[in-house]
């Protein structure tokens, strides 16, 4: 097994090296019909995947990566959001919202994979922690329903106002530079914007993660499983981002179809021990509650003021 971890691994970090290093080496602004494209193969090469579990070992398996990569990904159009603000805070160029993505994703990619390893040993070992987890599910998607959307205020995070302790931060992008040496005639190291925005989309990814990880490892503790799931959700996420950043307004209904899910996830997980639910229910759940907060997004669009 330990053989596939690495496969799966090299070919991720590969994947991400190919996008940054030869596909997108120049900082330029990405378009819609592009991202859509990068999208579209993201989630192909999901299904190939799949596909590949589903031959190597069989239905179940491969119905519950399917069922925790719908569950992520759905879940991740919320962390799209707070990049959004994130980026509009800062007045981040869009040539270079993709490095700081990239790297973001990266370092999400090492967070989640200890958390998983973590969330899934400590349930094996200590059954109840699955009734935290659930109730944990159920506030994070009260929450979400009341709140509209994850708050999140960048001039409060914490990650920044160590940074700027730590060293002394420029006042302009620099090239899309994360460190530049020297700085107006000053001698020494300084830090750039992009490396504030870099901290700001870790840190609130790191508090996303405690929502999102949970929510799959509710369909299934097969660490192979999660841990794929959420990376191949991931590694799209930067595609997305960018494809749907201008139409996020559109959907003014989703918000309450993720608090929706989170609750139904929530309840499966405290249930587990008194009701069984098939993987192939969850999916048509939450593919259902995603399809008609869609729906009912476009139908009734919010009127301008």
């Amino acid at each position: 097994m330990l053989y596939f971890w690495i496969l799966f691994n090299v070919f991720a970090l590969g994947m991400l090296v190919l996008d940054l290093l030869v596909f997108h080496r120049r900082a330029r602004v990405v378009r819609s019909r592009e991202a859509l494209a990068w999208s579209a193969m993201w989630i192909a090469l999901a299904a190939t995947f799949a596909g590949i579990l589903f031959y190597w070992q069989g239905r179940q398996i491969a119905l519950e990566f399917v069922t925790g990569y719908v569950l992520e990904l759905s879940l991740s159009v919320d962390n799209l959001f707070l990049f959004l603000v994130i980026f509009r805070y800062f007045s981040v160029p869009e040539q270079h919202q993709r490095k700081v993505l990239f790297w973001g994703i990266l370092g999400a990619l090492l967070m989640r994979g200890i958390f998983i390893f973590a969330g899934v040993g400590l349930i094996t070992r200590f059954h109840w922690i699955l009734y935290l987890l659930g109730a944990l599910l159920i506030y994070s998607g009260i929450r979400l329903g009341f709140s509209g959307e994850h708050q999140v205020d960048p001039a409060k995070n914490p990650a920044v106002r160590t940074l700027r302790r730590l060293m002394p931060v420029t006042d302009d992008f620099q090239g899309g530079r994360f460190f530049v040496r020297g700085w107006k005639g000053n001698p020494g190291l300084y830090a750039t914007p992009l490396l504030v925005v870099l901290a700001v989309i870790e840190t609130t990814d790191l508090l996303f993660a405690l929502d999102s990880i949970p929510a799959v490892l509710a369909v299934t503790l097969n660490a192979f499983i999660v841990y794929t799931a959420n990376v191949f959700a991931i590694l799209g996420l930067r595609s997305m981002y960018f494809a749907v950043s201008r139409l996020m307004k559109i959907f003014r209904f989703l918000h309450t179809g993720l608090a929706l899910i989170l609750v139904l996830v929530g309840l499966k997980m405290i249930l587990a021990n008194y009701v069984h639910v098939p993987t192939m229910l969850t999916l048509s759940v939450i593919a259902l509650v995603l399809l008609i907060s869609v729906a009912a997004s476009l139908a009734f669009r919010e009127k301008a003021a």
